[in-house]
């Protein structure tokens, strides 16, 4: 008798259990979708407290995870140095890597995070997870992309920075030859790497212009590192204007497909 009370005890907990477990996860879909619709009418910090608790009630709930970190990044100012933001992007990256933790192939965090570090200025994470992304998905363009402007982002600035301490004109190539060699170290496997980056895109994606915008620029800046060829320099500098040629020439022929008239059009004889 006795064992059989135990049994139907541990039953009715097993199901209380259940019960209560169940109710949770409501809980935390409706907490959710109260948070989309804050987040919607852009009530930022109510939103991140529905998406907060939507977690608490599941933690398993990974599409809650996401738009709690989304919530975070869209708080997330980029440039201002201040604890409050740095919070901000720190509670969004503990978030994009417990949804990780539950789904290692998640690519909208991969994604997020690759973003996030771009904005943050750290360029090398914001590369090692868009490596990550092209491990999932080899065949997505705008991750080709995105590596290519970090590696033209991080080459810019330490040629700007030696062209002006020469005080060198716009075109006008690096002459000091000391100056050009300790720049070509620095920038020319960025610039390789930028340039084919950029070309996979395209050849994922035909009329990327974005992608050939920065293949220009790239192509600019392989220029002030042939040190001294004079003719090779010719060479990028035609290859950088044929880029903003294709460009100019894309940009149009979308607009031009934008501007036709869609579907059919009958005449109306009057």
């Amino acid at each position: 008798m006795k064992t059989q009370l135990r049994v139907a005890a541990v039953c009715c907990l097993t199901a209380l259990l259940l019960v209560s477990t169940g109710c949770s996860k409501l809980r935390a879909r409706d907490q959710l979708n109260k948070g989309v619709q804050a987040y919607k009418n852009a009530r930022f910090e109510e939103a991140i407290e529905h998406f907060k608790n939507a977690v608490n009630l599941d933690p398993n709930l990974g599409v809650a995870r996401l738009y709690l970190a989304t919530a975070y990044v869209g708080q997330f100012v980029p440039g201002v140095d201040t604890p409050e933001n740095k919070r901000y992007a720190e509670l969004a990256i503990e978030q994009y890597q417990t949804v990780l933790k539950i789904k290692p192939d998640d690519i909208l965090s991969l994604k997020g995070l690759a973003s996030l570090y771009f904005n943050m200025k750290d360029f090398e994470k914001a590369k090692e997870y868009h490596r990550k992304v092209m491990e999932k998905d080899a065949n997505d363009p705008e991750t080709y992309y995105s590596i290519g402007v970090i590696d033209w982002t991080q080459a810019y600035q330490p040629r700007m920075d030696a062209r002006n301490k020469l005080g060198l004109k716009q075109e006008e190539p690096i002459k000091d030859k000391k100056v050009c060699e300790e720049l070509r170290v620095q920038n020319q496997d960025r610039i390789k790497e930028g340039i084919d980056m950029l070309t996979r895109a395209l050849e994922l994606r035909q009329d990327y212009d974005d992608a050939m915008a920065y293949l220009n620029l790239l192509y600019r800046e392989k220029a002030d590192i042939d040190c001294g060829d004079a003719s090779q320099r010719a060479m990028d500098l035609k290859t950088a204007d044929d880029w903003v040629e294709k460009t100019m020439a894309t940009k149009r022929a979308k607009a031009e497909k934008q501007n036709q008239p869609g579907g059919i059009v009958m005449d109306q004889k009057q």
